[in-house]
């Protein structure tokens, strides 16, 4: 019996240890975003800024998730020179600078005509034997000037509806892309994930920018979220402001992710810089437990986001409206995608429109109300 009983406590034990890092798999697997092979061509965008659809046969097919990145493309001796280069979920205004890695020569780029304003095309006349560099960057992107972009989160089950969202955001041309903190889907199948993104390129004239949140973790612990989307924890810069998200579903941060979050603080800790996550540290309610598991895991978390100098923390997950501070960083949630809302708070479907500059930081939040 004795015997018996130390097996149960292993396996126990082997069992919590396995919880307590319930994102460690997600964490692992965003490392490999943004590679790929096929054709002769060998691709590696950096940072993983874009999932990679396919590379054969002279086309490569990328989803972006972020305003600018770059990829490293390595083309064998012997292979076709001339491959066609398709960013979805790009900025429309994005161009596309290609260059040799060694001499910086830049090579021959064709765009192809424009139909989805957020689906971008060019022919590229890449150099068998060498590594090329690829920039998809809209003019001005390494500016300081200031711009809006919109904060949202939670669709779920009204994706069927999400349209009216879209809709009400292009009357605001001043938007440069949509920050999404989570939830895109009810479960985040594949065929929701696609028909997520089939509707965004349907309705919308600005890219979307995504972490994942807990429905995505629904099905297959978000691999489906990886292979469509890309990672659910990142850092990219636009006109001066960095914009990070983190893969929070779980309510924690994985000590991988945690890791990763210390270099992008330390990369910006003289500039603007907003944070996004799903489940916030802290519920400001606070009578829900829709915050982190582990209160002294959140209050370590706000407290290195505030020493960091954090201007903007935006978080999902919580469907409905909150403004409120963590340790003095103005926090927001914005749950108002259309999934179903907190009864009787009156706030019912919005986003927020911000407006940030690199050297004056935040300047303001504003809620736009879509029903």
């Amino acid at each position: 019996m004795r015997r018996v009983g130390l097996v149960v406590a292993l396996v126990a034990g082997l069992m919590l240890g396995a919880c307590l890092r319930p994102a460690e798999e997600r964490a692992v697997r965003d490392a490999k975003v943004g590679l790929a092979e096929g054709g002769g061509l060998s691709l590696v965008v950096d940072d993983g800024l874009a999932s990679v659809r396919g590379v054969d046969d002279g086309q490569v097919v990328l989803w972006g998730n972020a305003p600018v990145f770059t990829a490293r493309a390595t083309l064998d001796a012997g292979a076709r020179a001339d491959w066609l280069l398709t960013v979805r979920n790009a900025m429309p205004d994005a161009v596309l600078v290609a260059e040799l890695e060694e001499g910086g020569e830049v090579l021959a780029v064709e765009p192809v005509a424009q139909v989805v304003p957020t689906v971008k095309m060019w022919r590229v006349a890449l150099r068998p034997g060498a590594v090329a560099r690829l920039r998809v960057a809209p003019p001005g992107w390494d500016s300081s000037a200031p711009f809006r972009f919109a904060a949202l989160a939670d669709v779920q089950e009204a994706l069927p509806r999400v349209g009216d969202i879209y809709a009400r955001l292009m009357r605001d041309e001043s938007l440069r892309f949509i920050l999404f903190a989570g939830d895109l889907t009810e479960t985040g199948t594949r065929e929701q994930l696609m028909e997520f993104q089939e509707r965004l390129e349907a309705g919308s004239r600005i890219p979307l920018y995504a972490t994942l949140g807990n429905h995505e973790t629904f099905t297959k612990d978000a691999r489906e979220y990886t292979s469509l989307v890309g990672r659910g924890s990142q850092s990219f810069v636009f006109q001066g402001v960095r914009f990070t998200v983190v893969d929070s579903s779980n309510g924690t941060l994985d000590p991988i992710v945690d890791e990763l979050l210390d270099g992008w603080l330390e990369a910006s800790r003289q500039g603007t810089h907003v944070v996004a996550m799903h489940v916030p540290p802290q519920d400001p309610v606070g009578l829900r437990g829709g915050g982190f598991a582990n209160r002294g895991e959140s209050a370590a978390l706000v407290g290195k986001l505030a020493r960091a100098g954090v201007d903007l923390t935006l978080y999902g997950h919580i469907h409905s409206y909150y403004s409120f501070t963590n340790a003095g960083i103005p926090a927001f949630i914005s749950g108002g995608g259309g999934a179903i809302p907190e009864t009787f708070d009156g706030v019912g479907r919005h986003y927020l429109a911000v407006d940030v500059s690199a050297d004056e930081g935040l300047r303001e939040v504003s809620l736009v109300r879509v029903d």
